[in-house]
């Protein structure tokens, strides 16, 4: 039987994604209840990050252990990996040891190199391309909120990075309208765009994505590997902020997210992410709840 991986939003089908998004929302509320379960007993994840990370490292460590699993961190400077090792030998022999891996990396291609190479299911934890395990917290959180977000309007505000490239796959997928608005030399990838068709569109004004949505998205300005840009984005990215006048477009029922951290009074302002409309803290706890569900899924496969 073929491996089963998680390297893009795009490896699962529109409805397993709603599944997903439905057992997240059972295992919160189990959690919530007291109630336990061992439905990762005996299972090991190995978690190679070469970029920092609070809420990832924290979401699957806790999602193992608390479901009768354990998890093995690895950063450059504690594998082979650091001093040179292929990608592919280490993949070869990692997978022959632990049950699942998590790679949180740069390069798309590298992620995709060590899962051709991988016994077991490899799950993206982000890449400069795509961020498909925020994007199962995010849409668990507004379908907890709002209900299902078959078609809304989300407006994506900022840089078309990786975690934009991932909600242009979730409109794919959950049939919403996305509107993203970002300057010019900052827009999101060109055939990613395409694919997904006319549910997405791309403009320069972030008060037009805004108007009469129901979700208003952001991310910091420089990810990590881009702070010698930091100035020139910061320019670049002045007119997106996410403040409370960009908010009053949206409806007035609007959500607000961002995937965390937060550089506050430069991509969001301190009232947006302190307001009422902003579900960031329910967002970053599902990252625990929903990768309780991915892992569970690509276990069982």
């Amino acid at each position: 039987m073929a491996v089963r991986h998680f390297l893009s939003l795009l490896d699962l089908s529109a409805a397993e994604f709603r599944a997903l998004i439905k057992r997240a929302i059972e295992l919160r509320e189990e959690r919530r209840h007291g109630l336990s379960h061992d439905i990762l007993r005996h299972q090991v994840l190995g978690m190679i990050f070469e970029k920092s990370s609070t809420r990832t490292r924290v979401a699957f460590e806790g999602a193992m252990l608390q479901c009768g699993g354990s998890a093995i961190f690895l950063s450059p400077r504690d594998t082979q990996l650091g001093r040179g090792e292929p990608i592919q030998d280490t993949a070869r022999v990692l997978s022959r040891m632990v049950d699942i891996i998590t790679i949180r990396t740069y390069e798309h291609s590298k992620l995709e190199l060590f899962a051709a190479h991988s016994r077991v299911p490899v799950i993206n934890a982000l890449t400069d391309r795509e961020h498909p395990c925020q994007l199962l917290a995010d849409m668990q959180t507004y379908f907890e909120q709002r209900g299902d977000i078959r078609g809304k309007s989300v407006a994506w505000l900022g840089d078309g990075n990786n975690m934009c490239h991932s909600y242009i796959h979730a409109a794919q997928l959950l049939d919403f309208d996305l509107r993203i608005a970002c300057p010019a030399g900052y827009v999101p990838d060109t055939e990613i765009v395409r694919a997904a068709g006319a549910r997405v569109s791309v403009n320069d004004d972030p008060f037009a994505a805004a108007r009469g949505a129901d979700l208003l998205v952001t991310d910091v300005w420089a990810s990590m590997g881009q702070e010698e840009e930091e100035q020139a984005r910061r320019h670049a990215f002045a007119p997106y902020q996410v403040t409370a006048a960009v908010m009053a477009e949206a409806k007035a029922d609007a959500l607000f997210m961002h995937c965390l951290p937060a550089h506050r009074g430069e991509e969001v302002s301190d009232e947006v992410l302190e307001g009422p409309q902003s579900v960031v803290w329910d967002e970053a706890e599902n990252r625990l709840h929903s990768q309780k569900a991915l892992l569970e899924l690509l276990l069982r496969a």
